[in-house]
């Protein structure tokens, strides 16, 4: 059963809803948003491996590229309110992050505030040393031999419940699913069992709600002349306020751009959402095909309806891996004729990619603005453009070979067709990511404390 230690309702704020995100509104909601906890989503499916490969270069990053400028603008905001943080931007190395954290703290006068990273979702050396399968294509984990560079389990919100529990004032975790930056705060303070599958579902609920940040607010919504919405260049990030049973209300600052209607609400709620009776996460399996959303007030919903079943003997493990090279290069064609000269650009290219002898494993040939996205016979039918940008981008086996695609396209400059402008080029390393189901006995998290 859940034991209510707190009756008053919960504010919970996002701070970001993906790496780049933007930080304006997370200071507008540590500044206004009479906020217990605001949080910080920063991961996706390839980020951590990208952080692993940072890691790898040098051993005192791994963690978000954003994570000073953000504790910069609201450490201390924070910390004069009483607001605590809690964040995946420690990505591939969480116990820098509270080390970098804790300097920024020192420097803003706050020498007192208790720093926890979570750390064990790294599994990498249990899958090297064991015999596993990857989900997605069945071969065995030891087949990606030497290209395997990173495995993090998705933990749940336990150990941000005990880190909290211990007076941390700011948790940094690695991998933790999305929704147990909210679902963990939301244990703490209420005093929710492990085992109590609805109430956990519920608060699953909320944390799938706010995870994606100014999504739910109107951003990811919008779309000019069917649904509009305004002053998206002011866009406010969401808050929920929760109660202990986990209903709770989705809202944003007074007077921030965007808007929170029962519509902005249903399309995040189904939001990367397979089966909505049956959500795995390391908490509980969610089920969100009862609930309920309301409008109550302008800019005010109400969430209620979640539930949940017993949670999954394995965690999901995302695995990264060096997969290939790819090259690239653009140019541009614009004026009477630019399919035209656009196309036998491509066309050019491709010739000389297989005169020089490039080797490649796939290349694409696009005119973005014309089948870059839909593909040549869905693009048949539309009117000719007045510009276009032709590209190319090939997978390669070596970086060198990658660097050649780039360097053929920017020679169009002056041995292609007439009015090329705004060549480009780049070639980089690609990390992929597969995945995979990891016994959860295997994962122990573990909490380091950075405090005085």
């Amino acid at each position: 059963m859940t034991s209510i230690q707190n009756v008053r309702n919960i504010r919970i704020g996002a701070g970001a809803g993906y790496s780049g995100d933007r930080i304006e509104p997370a200071v507008e909601l540590a500044e206004k948003g009479e906020l217990d906890y605001l949080i910080f989503e920063c991961l996706a499916e390839r980020t951590i491996a990208i952080g692993q490969q940072a890691r790898r270069a040098d051993p005192q990053k791994g963690y978000d590229p954003l994570l000073a400028e953000r504790m910069q603008a609201v450490l201390k905001l924070c910390a004069d309110k009483g607001v605590k943080i809690v964040t995946n931007m420690g990505a591939a190395n969480p116990l820098a992050a509270a080390k970098k954290t804790r300097e920024i703290a020192l420097a803003l006068g706050l020498p007192n505030l208790k720093i926890a990273a979570v750390t064990g979702d790294d599994v990498l050396d249990i899958l090297r040393d064991g015999d596993y399968r990857i989900e997605d294509n069945g071969l065995p984990v030891k087949s990606l031999g030497d290209a395997l560079i990173s495995a993090n389990a998705y933990l749940g919100a336990q150990p941000i419940v005990d880190a909290l529990k211990a007076g941390a004032d700011v948790v940094i975790t690695g991998r933790v699913a999305d929704p147990a930056l909210v679902l963990g705060p939301l244990i703490h303070e209420f005093g929710w069992a492990t085992d109590d599958w609805k109430t956990l579902g519920q608060g699953t609920l909320v944390g799938h709600l706010l995870e994606c940040a100014g999504q739910v607010t109107g951003g990811y919504f919008a779309d000019p002349g069917k649904k509009d919405v305004k002053d998206l260049a002011r866009l406010g990030f969401p808050i929920a306020e929760v109660a202990a049973d986990g209903s709770a209300i989705i809202t944003k600052v007074d007077g921030s751009g965007g808007q929170v209607t029962a519509a902005t609400c249903k399309e995040q709620l189904l939001y990367e959402i397979h089966d909505p009776r049956s959500y795995f996460t390391p908490d509980v399996i969610a089920d969100f095909s009862q609930v309920v959303i309301t409008e109550v007030a302008p800019d005010r919903v109400a969430i209620s309806g979640g539930n949940g079943r017993a949670r999954p003997a394995t965690l999901k493990t995302t695995l990264g891996y060096v997969d290939s090279y790819v090259g690239e290069g653009q140019i541009s064609y614009a004026g009477p004729g630019a399919l035209a000269r656009g196309q036998l650009a491509l066309d050019i290219v491709r010739e000389r990619l297989a005169i020089t002898g490039v080797q490649t494993g796939e290349v694409r040939y696009d005119l973005i603005g014309v089948n870059a996205i839909h593909g040549a016979k869905l693009s048949s039918v539309a009117n000719e453009p007045y510009e276009v940008r032709a590209r190319v981008t090939g997978r390669t086996g070596s970086l060198r070979e990658a660097v050649r695609i780039g360097n053929e396209v920017e020679t169009l400059y002056t041995c292609g067709p007439a009015g090329g402008g705004g060549a480009t080029k780049s070639a980089r390393e690609v990390i992929a990511v597969l995945s995979m189901l990891l016994p959860r006995e295997l994962v122990a998290p573990t909490l380091h404390f950075e405090e005085n």
